[in-house]
């Protein structure tokens, strides 16, 4: 295996044969736009990426039914907004770099970005159709909706000279943490879970995508850009700051493993509970 690939996607060593079906149906969903302008664009935009959404939802779906292409399906669209919102957040925060490579709004310009952002809304949509499951349409909605409100907040928030912990929690929720909840939650309504297995998962993946931002926001603490950032700066001692964001990214991940106990014992579980251990590895 391409130790280069590895590096940029560390989940590769363990979900090779998930994370390869998982493209196979990404190329499968754009294949139905190979006419279109935004095929090569898109293709661009989701080379690369890590896969974590759709690989939570895959194995979410296995850790309490069987994965089918349903699933699949779903997680193409779990993905594709994740997609949208990078291709929108480079753009906002200015990058110059992604997935070591030219962010999009470089590649293919302003215009083209913000136009594919709004074909990929469209995509979803025709995605939810064809699930034909209005709960399924309502989250992916609701996500969609949260994950904008986080994007102002935090440009907001950036010029505030009283942002809290409170304040930086909130946008990880609405920007990132929401879409690791929908991709969790979608795989158990697909494998028809119980209430209580559909709430358990949902919070897997809320807790889940909290410990990832924190983690992230540490390995990425000299980003000028990032709030934790400005927590940092604004902080007597930055010490204090990086032990309360290490004692908050053990909480969560305790959360999202406790979150679990009524899923029953599996290979899929056990997947589940890896990707908390890859979480909490030392920053």
């Amino acid at each position: 295996m391409d130790r280069k690939n590895l590096k940029i996607n560390p989940l590769l060593d363990t979900y090779k044969e998930y994370i390869q079906k998982i493209d196979s149906a990404l190329e499968s969903e754009l294949s139905l736009y190979s006419k279109s302008e935004f095929m090569q664009p898109l293709m661009y935009a989701i080379e690369g990426g890590k896969r974590i959404r759709p690989l939570i939802l895959l194995l979410a779906s296995e850790s309490i039914g069987k994965v089918d292409e349903r699933a699949y399906t779903a997680g193409c669209a779990v993905e594709f907004l994740h997609t949208e919102s990078v291709i929108h957040d480079d753009i906002i925060d200015n990058e110059t770099s992604r997935r070591h490579k030219d962010p999009f709004h470089i590649k293919y310009g302003y215009n083209t970005s913000i136009l594919t952002g709004d074909f990929v809304l469209g995509l979803i949509l025709n995605i939810s159709s064809r699930l034909n499951n209005p709960r399924i349409t309502r989250d992916l909605a609701n996500t969609a909706m949260l994950m904008s409100e986080g994007e102002v907040l935090e440009t907001r928030l950036e010029t505030s000279q009283d942002l809290t912990f409170d304040d930086y929690l909130k946008v990880i929720e609405y920007k990132t943490a929401t879409a690791f909840e929908v991709s969790a939650r979608l795989g158990a309504i697909i494998a028809n879970g119980t209430e209580d297995q559909i709430v358990a998962l949902s919070e897997y993946g809320r807790n889940i995508g909290i410990a990832y931002q924190i983690r992230d926001d540490l390995i990425d603490w000299k980003n000028e850009d990032k709030l934790f950032n400005l927590l940092v700066k604004r902080s007597l001692d930055p010490r204090d700051i990086f032990n309360h964001m290490e004692k908050m990214l053990k909480d969560y991940a305790g959360k999202a493993a406790s979150s679990l106990r009524i899923i029953p014992d599996n290979d899929a579980k056990s997947h589940l509970e890896y990707l908390l251990r890859l979480t909490t590895l030392k920053v």
